[in-house]
């Protein structure tokens, strides 16, 4: 024998090497291709690491949370002080202007109403209001009225709901009516009445028509539904769409909005409180729309503790986006401020705390986080301010954490804080990859609270995609994973009202009747459990490693402890995956572990009133559940894998 190999066994090893070559190669494409997941060793997320942020923007709150239906009830909305009222009949039958002649003294505008026909058109003359773009009035409910007017003269006033849907004020439907006759209204007098709808309309509005010769002042005109969310002011459809989120806390009242453009037009907290009526409301020039400051801050505060999160109180500190207090002259804001600290959390007895106790609530509000300005570090003078407001509100009260507008991820702060305030509005690639942000930031000095994080950028979607929400998962993901140094975040804006798209995108998208969440809402839904969370360390292997990002919490659910792996496939590659948890010392029961992914057909596929479910998280069984199973990641998903323990751990 030569030791020279036949062609025929040449040929039968090759194919055996090859056959060889290629199980080897599925091997290792096995082995890179894994998750895998150190049970034993956790840590604790921060309890209250993702919340809501809620800014009075995109008629956010007037026309949307806040569920008054009148728009300019008080007759002070600049700079017409009438608009969106309107006059029923012509002006020889009817006459009307505003006067400082109201019983307010906050409030110094009334209407006067001058009826002038002596026989009036059928069904009189008068005034309506549209409400915000029509006002949802729907059959079966009722309606909370309240008038306040003086007439020297018999008054025949007419109250109406009605249903126009672009028809003449002679053809609309009355949908519901109330008269109202009195002798002696001299002095001002407040009137309530209750309207019941026969229908339901859409574009409804509010008629007050006379029939009558003569003259009458309105003032403070309100419409609420008699139901609204705990009976504290809060429309239950958006109120839901909150409470699914189970926020931890709430950012609030902006934004841009607390600081005006000029500081005239700043949010003061102090004309947002006591009766309704007697707030004066104010222009908010940074969005250019007045608001009668239904919503003030008892509200919020209200609000925050339906929701159960903890109140986040962004202060103006002397700082507009185009003036400022002299720093010689800071003293009455500095106060200002404190003030408003005694109202949430004083005792019943104290000066603003007794306010806050006529108001309904005794008991204080906890709040505990404190923001000196909003995006204000950029001013000269902020630091200047910054310190005084620091310094007195630290004295006061040395248990409420500040935080700082100036960006501690960019170098260090030299003035004391909590935390720093942090801020990210990039393309879809750029929040993706901003995932890892805080993988090697400092772990001394103040931490990390990101108050606003969005994909913005019209390439990606201008409403909202599934682009945008796998970008914004992938970077609270690594938000999961910094948590030791991150301790909270939240979206912006959280509404916007279909009739004024301000600012785009959002989470929530509604008008007077109707509410979607956008991809961006939805996404946040799968973190909703992971505060107060325990975090596990990963390993991640996968040729796909650059288009992937993922995350292992355990969570306590009612009936068992879950393990839930979340991961992020933001590319257009399908990904096979195997999932490996180790060091779990019990079992998974599979009947009660689930699956639920978020994605599309298109990855710039958007939600709309036409399609609310368009893009909207699927769950089913996940019957595969075990310590190691394989899964598949559809392109441009975001999966969740929760896997049920059999004993609480």
């Amino acid at each position: 024998m030569d030791g020279r190999v036949s062609p025929g066994r040449v040929s039968q090893l090759e194919i055996k090497m090859s056959v060889l070559c290629f199980l080897l190669l599925v091997l290792s494409a096995q082995a890179l291709d894994e998750v895998k997941v150190n049970s034993l060793a956790r840590r604790p997320i921060p309890a209250n690491l993702f919340g809501i942020f809620f800014e009075e923007i995109n008629h956010a709150g007037a026309g949307g949370l806040w569920a008054e239906l009148v728009s300019n009830r008080g007759f002070e909305a600049a700079p017409s002080k009438i608009d969106p009222w309107s006059i029923i009949g012509d002006q020889s039958s009817i006459f009307v202007a505003t006067e400082l002649s109201s019983c307010f003294n906050k409030n110094r505008n009334a209407l006067r109403i001058d009826v002038l026909c002596d026989k009036c058109p059928f069904g009189g003359v008068g005034v309506y209001n549209p409400g915000f773009w029509g006002m949802n009035i729907e059959q079966g409910k009722s309606y909370d009225l309240v008038i306040h007017m003086r007439s020297a003269e018999f008054v025949n006033l007419t109250a109406l709901l009605t249903c126009s849907n672009g028809l003449s004020n002679d053809t609309a439907v009355v949908i519901s009516s109330r008269h109202l006759t009195y002798t002696d209204l001299s002095n001002w007098e407040r009137i309530k009445v209750e309207l019941f709808a026969h229908q339901t309309c859409r574009t409804g509005r509010l008629e007050l028509r006379s029939s009558n010769r003569g003259r009458l002042w309105l003032d403070q005109v309100s419409l609420m539904p008699s139901e609204t969310y705990m009976g504290h002011g809060f429309r239950k459809d958006l109120m839901s769409m909150l409470l699914d989120l189970q926020p931890r806390f709430l950012r609030f009242p902006g934004g841009c909005f607390v600081e005006g453009n000029i500081l005239q037009n700043r949010f003061m907290w102090k004309n947002t409180i006591g009766p309704w009526e007697q707030r004066p409301g104010h222009y908010g020039d940074v969005w250019n729309y007045w608001t009668d400051d239904g919503l003030g801050y008892f509200e919020f505060l209200q609000l925050a503790e339906d929701l159960g999160a903890a109140p986040v109180w962004v202060v103006n500190i002397g700082i507009s986006h185009t003036d400022e207090v002299n720093i010689t002259d800071i003293a009455p804001l500095v106060a200002d401020v404190l003030d408003s600290l005694e109202f949430a959390r004083g005792s019943s007895e104290s000066k603003w705390g007794t306010i806050r106790s006529a108001m309904g609530h005794p008991e204080p509000f906890p709040v505990k986080y404190v923001a000196l300005g909003n995006e204000d570090c950029v001013k000269n003078s902020y630091r200047g301010h910054y310190l005084r407001f620091h310094s007195a509100i630290r004295k006061a009260y040395p248990d409420i954490e500040i935080i700082s507008n100036c960006d501690g991820s960019a170098k260090p702060l030299y003035d004391p804080a909590d935390f720093y305030d942090y801020h990210i509005y990039e393309n879809a690639t750029v929040v993706f990859l901003s995932k890892n942000k805080f993988d090697n930031a400092p772990r001394t000095g103040p931490k990390v609270f990101v108050s606003e994080y969005a994909v913005r950028d019209a390439r990606d979607g201008l409403n909202g995609s599934l682009l945008a929400s796998l970008a914004e998962a992938a970077f609270l993901i690594g938000l999961e994973k910094n948590s030791d140094l991150v301790q909270m975040a939240s979206y912006a804006p959280l509404f916007v009202n279909d009739n004024d798209r301000n600012w785009m995108p959002d989470a929530i998208v509604f008008n007077s009747w109707q509410r979607y969440g956008t991809p961006s809402y939805w996404m946040q839904t799968f973190f909703r459990e992971s505060s107060g969370a325990v975090i596990h360390p990963i390993e991640f292997s996968s040729i796909y490693s650059q288009q992937l990002a993922a995350s292992a919490i355990t969570w306590h659910g009612r009936k068992n402890n879950f393990m839930r792996v979340k991961i992020v496939n933001f590319g257009s590659n399908a990904v096979n995956l195997t999932i490996s948890v180790t060091g779990l010392q019990v079992g998974i029961n599979r009947a009660r572990s689930t699956v639920t992914v978020l994605t599309s057909r298109n990855f710039l596929d958007e939600n709309s009133f036409s399609h609310p479910n368009k893009v909207v998280p699927v769950r089913g069984k996940l019957l595969t559940a075990a310590k190691e199973m394989h899964v598949r990641l559809a392109p441009y998903s975001f999966t969740s894998y929760d896997l049920a323990l059999d004993h609480r751990t």
